[in-house]
């Protein structure tokens, strides 16, 4: 008698839960960040990482361990998010084409969201790399208003940090925020000055991203929003040192994504309980589809990622693939495939070097550091086999 009391009881409080959620529907607040793969995290294994902000998100929601990127560089990874096909079968995986797709036939999710009674804002990174329809066009707006969110629930928010941009690791290395000898360097690149040095500097970027990453919660919280809203962190691609960005190797497309659920949409969870880690293979191309159906919506027939949140009954993908083309000037052609013990890279131009000269990437003295070493004979068969 006792146990079927017990059942009736949680079948009841499932029902209820479903109830709230049906009558309202969460906001969705979207942080991201650029270049940053999950070593640059503190929460993900890095002693030396700065990351207080993110970290306590990952203690507060659920850490995901199996998060790729499609394409290892913005645009065509962009290109990915907005239509929720993948960048390869468009013809935008090109690196700053603007090739033009059928934008009668391919809508982006936010037109979903919209049509839906979403209001939908980007402060305020697009690159899309699509032509034929603006970037902004699919958003209300491109300005970030905590009271005009209030007002307009349920919201979808996206908000893009900069600050960890490729960028910010070019430059002088000198007064540095980070200690150089406080940096674990990747196995592939030699010991030098220079390369801890670039390290530390894009520590300190990371560690700025991550402050405005804690700003942003601060204010959903201030505004009484952050009962009703579901927080997604991740990074774009991977990055940032060299042969990460632009490369299919886990440096340049494992990526941090940390999901933050509210107990009113506990149905949601991934896990058992806030605080776990979850080993789940996800695919960028998943979220689009994901979105649309937090918010209640089916994706539509032509999405090519899977729902991976709330749908307990569909199955978890097998596998991930990530592609490569031309990145600015250098053209390349590489291919991969990744499960969650392998990663498989199929190079469809071997005649060329990993390590091709790219004008925005040596602006990075650790780039050049690194082929100083290997053109004056001091790397080895690993520290050199880039080049």
């Amino acid at each position: 008698m006792y146990g079927k009391v017990v059942v009736w009881a949680l079948l009841l409080n499932l029902v209820i839960m479903l109830m709230v959620r049906g009558s309202e529907k969460p906001n969705i607040l979207w942080l991201t960040c650029e270049d940053s793969n999950v070593s640059w995290i503190g929460c993900y294994g890095n002693p030396h990482a700065d990351t207080p902000h993110i970290d306590k998100m990952a203690l507060d929601g659920f850490r995901y361990t199996h998060c790729f990127a499609n394409a290892p560089v913005c645009a065509p990874s962009r290109s990915t998010w907005i239509t929720g096909m993948h960048a390869a079968s468009l013809g935008t995986l090109p690196m700053r084409s603007r090739n033009v797709i059928p934008h009668g036939r391919i809508k982006y999710y936010p037109d979903y969201l919209r049509s839906h009674g979403y209001y939908c804002s980007n402060v305020k990174k697009t690159d899309y790399n699509i032509g034929g329809r603006p970037d902004g066009d699919c958003w209300d707006s491109k300005v970030l208003q905590w009271k005009t969110l209030r007002e307009s629930q349920p919201f979808f928010q996206v908000i893009n940090f900069g600050q960890s941009h490729e960028s910010r690791a070019q430059g002088e290395l000198e007064k540095l925020d980070h200690d150089p000898a406080k940096v674990r360097l990747a196995l592939y690149h030699p010991e030098t000055e220079v390369i801890r040095k670039n390290y530390a500097k894009y520590h300190s970027a990371v560690h700025e991203m991550d402050a405005m990453v804690g700003r942003a919660l601060r204010s959903l919280e201030e505004h009484g929003l952050k009962e009703n809203t579901i927080v997604v962190f991740n990074s774009d691609h991977g990055g940032v040192m060299p042969r990460s960005k632009r490369f299919l190797y886990d440096s340049g497309i494992h990526c941090p994504l940390i999901i933050m659920i509210p107990e009113k949409y506990k149905d949601l969870w991934p896990a058992e309980k806030t605080g776990m880690v979850v080993d789940q293979l996800v695919s960028f191309v998943d979220m689009p589809a994901t979105w649309l159906s937090i918010a209640g919506i089916e994706p539509p027939a032509r999405f090519q990622g899977r729902v991976f949140l709330g749908e307990s009954d569909r199955a978890e993908r097998d596998y991930h693939f990530s592609y490569r083309g031309r990145m600015d000037e250098r053209i390349d052609n590489v291919r991969a495939v990744r499960t969650k013990r392998f990663l498989y890279i199929r190079n469809y131009m071997p005649h060329v070097p990993r390590g091709q000269h790219l004008e925005y990437l040596w602006k990075m003295w650790a780039t050049v550091a690194w082929h100083d070493q290997f053109k004056n004979g001091k790397t080895d068969s690993v520290t050199g086999r880039w080049f």
